[in-house]
């Protein structure tokens, strides 16, 4: 076993996330499972200052993971562990993805079935921090692009209402900022 596969837990989770039954190649990146989106990265170890004691100033400690596809990057280094910041980045990284890349043309397979497992009462049940937030918060930004930015539209299609995805939307504060943007440029009040 790899070291980055050992870091990122695949010996306990199997593939890592990305149980939906979508295809792979019209997954959005965020979405896939660990061990793909890691074939279409480059990945840099690094060494960086601060805080942690002579271990960290004299390892290459940081981790930074760029996508090739997209060029989207994200970077983990207030560990003093390599594996800890490796799984950290690849979590960024997804996050990144989930706010910067859109697919288009995906209205018929949204929201899936990773989606609709979390949700219960009109209500979505996630924690920022969790491994399949990143997929969640892909296919609502996909969904409110593909659906012109019409939360009821989306929030009636993904079974929440429309404040419940609003809350969601805000699990991540660039998300909800890109969000109130667009609404703004469309002449649109802002959300609070």
């Amino acid at each position: 076993m790899k070291i980055g596969e050992r870091a990122l837990g695949m010996e306990r989770r199997g593939e890592g996330t990305g149980r939906s039954t979508m295809n792979e190649t019209t997954r959005h990146p965020a979405g896939l499972p660990i061990k793909t989106l890691l074939t279409q990265c480059e990945m840099h170890r690094l060494r960086r200052g601060g805080p942690g004691g002579q271990h960290r100033n004299k390892v290459e400690t940081a981790v930074r993971i760029q996508h090739l596809p997209t060029g989207i990057e994200a970077e983990a280094n207030e560990r003093r562990s390599q594996e800890e910041n490796l799984r950290e980045a690849v979590f960024r990284l997804r996050v990144n993805l989930a706010l910067l890349y859109r697919r288009s043309g995906t209205k018929s397979e949204l929201p899936g079935e990773l989606w609709r497992l979390r949700c219960a009462a009109g209500k979505i049940a996630i924690n920022p921090g969790h491994d399949d937030f990143p997929t969640l918060l892909a296919e609502a930004l996909d969904a409110l692009e593909t659906a012109d930015d019409d939360l009821a539209v989306v929030a009636e299609r993904f079974c929440v209402t429309p404040s419940q995805l609003i809350k969601f939307l805000k699990l991540e504060p660039r998300a909800f900022s890109m969000f109130n943007s667009r609404r703004e440029k469309k002449g649109q009040k802002r959300l609070k």
